[in-house]
């Protein structure tokens, strides 16, 4: 072999050599899962519930077979969800789930997703082993989707129990769980996000990853890699009704403090400052003279609750409460949810663009949401404006029935700012540029002088929920 053709073999001998270190290097950062499903895998389980349905609701979707044709009312009964009778005769069926939790004690104490055992007559848990034990409702929480069962037995294999305030973003996790029935399904992906904020669910602050979850994996745990449960895989986002990278996990913490009241009162108590809140953007920082878009909003205050008392004020800005802050709306809810009723809290605040703190005595969350619905009819004087507006004063019995001290009704939307944000005939608008209004006259003066190029905002009513919006003149 010639000289310059051996330097050459030493050449790709050598890139060989460094391509399988790489490789080498790249096996070893990659996670091994292997010892954590081992170790973890037993004390995953798989539950099923059943739910009778009267005759009403079973038959409810299913056609008037006498009136079929005989081949098309024999195909109907042939094919008949199992255990479902005749719509000729006693009708009567059974729904049924199928889910998955984790045991979190060995004396069988298990804890699920509310909604795997939502209305269950009877709810199955079926061990690592295959044998199946029928599991009494400790208790549940909706607004938590977090449920806690038992189940008979002794020296029952546990999860380990972690901190998921110690989760970080970009961490490796592991869901185990029965998606579509496949028992002890294995999936990893890593921590997308954490404090997610879902619609119907301002009391939790979800975890968010792109671990492949599909039905049947709801209520079973989410691990990190020291093989500790951090999470309760929930929810996952989706316009297929399938897996699309984002699915979201109850925090461990949360869950924990949840099946504790629930094992030791059969409810949960959470704090209640009695306000409706919404996010800061930038218009609305602009508008109410803060730095920057942050903290909650008070669009609402309930009569007579905790906020109310405390004197705290439609159009604050709560940017922290007992020294945490608060950036996101999103935040608050989660802060005094974990508090119990009676608690201290402070609130700092922002009002007309002054910083002032408000101590409150956080209430109960009451178990229905108060009635905050009312509609404002009936006819008043009307004034134009330059919004584009025909508003009224409110009468009497509309304020008593609104429970407003003040407001002005939106009798006519025209072609201007107000058509641009939305606003609606029956609309009540109770501020204007941070203004409280008792006038239609008062309204319009107000319009005259708003100022152009600049965020102004406005607090409107609608259906019962008010919020902040924003807008700028041009002219």
């Amino acid at each position: 072999m010639s000289i310059p053709r051996f330097k050459s073999y030493l050449s790709i001998c050598a890139a060989v050599l460094m391509l399988g270190q790489i490789a080498a290097v790249q096996a070893e950062a990659l996670p091994d899962f292997t010892t954590l499903v081992e170790q973890a895998s037993p004390a995953v389980v798989n539950i099923s519930t059943t739910q009778k349905l009267d005759s009403k609701t079973a038959s409810a979707d299913m056609p008037d077979l006498d009136s079929l044709p005989p081949m098309f009312r024999d195909f109907f009964e042939r094919n008949m969800p199992k255990g479902q009778k005749s719509p000729r005769g006693d009708r009567q069926r059974e729904a049924q789930s199928l889910g998955s939790g984790f045991i979190i004690s060995p004396d069988g104490y298990v804890l699920t997703n509310n909604h795997v055992i939502a209305d269950a007559d009877s709810i199955i848990v079926r061990l690592s082993d295959r044998s199946e034990l029928k599991a009494k409702l400790v208790g549940t929480d909706p607004r938590s989707d977090v449920a806690l069962l038992k189940i008979d037995g002794k020296n029952l294999p546990t999860v380990k129990l972690g901190d998921s305030d110690k989760l970080k973003v970009g961490e490796w996790v592991l869901a185990i769980g029965s998606p579509f029935g496949f028992d002890h399904s294995v999936t990893k992906g890593i921590v997308s996000a954490k404090g997610r904020t879902l619609p119907n669910d301002a009391y939790v602050p979800f975890i968010q990853t792109d671990v492949a979850i599909n039905p049947g994996n709801s209520g079973g745990p989410l691990f990190n890699m020291a093989g500790e449960v951090v999470g309760i895989n929930s929810q996952i986002f989706t316009r297929s009704g399938g897996f699309m990278g984002l699915s979201f996990a109850i925090p461990i913490d949360v869950a924990l403090d949840v099946s504790n009241q629930l094992k030791k009162d059969g409810k949960v108590n959470r704090g209640w400052l009695g306000v409706v809140i919404q996010e800061v953007n930038k218009d609305l920082a602009e508008s109410f003279g803060l730095d920057k878009p942050a903290g909650a909003l008070v669009a609402q205050i309930m009569p007579d609750g905790p906020a109310a008392k405390a004197g705290l004020q439609v159009g604050d800005v709560i940017l922290s409460m007992n020294g945490q802050p608060i950036d996101m709306s999103a935040d608050l809810p989660h802060l005094v949810g974990g508090l119990k009723a009676g608690a201290k809290a402070s609130l700092d605040v922002v009002r007309e663009g002054k910083h002032r703190t408000v101590d409150v005595t956080v209430g109960a969350m009451p178990t229905d949401d108060p009635d905050m619905n009312g509609n404002a009819q009936g006819s008043a004087d009307t004034d134009s404006n330059r919004l584009g507006l025909t508003v009224g004063d409110l009468t009497a019995d509309q304020k008593k029935e609104l429970q407003l001290p003040n407001g002005i009704l939106v009798k006519d939307v025209q072609d201007g700012p107000a058509a641009m944000i939305g606003l609606q005939p029956g609309d009540v608008i109770t501020h204007l540029n941070n203004q409280p209004l008792t006038s239609a006259k008062q309204f319009s003066d107000i319009a005259k002088a708003l100022p152009k190029n600049r965020s102004v905002s406005m607090r409107v009513l609608r259906d019962g929920r008010a919020s902040f919006i924003t807008f700028k003149l041009a002219e």
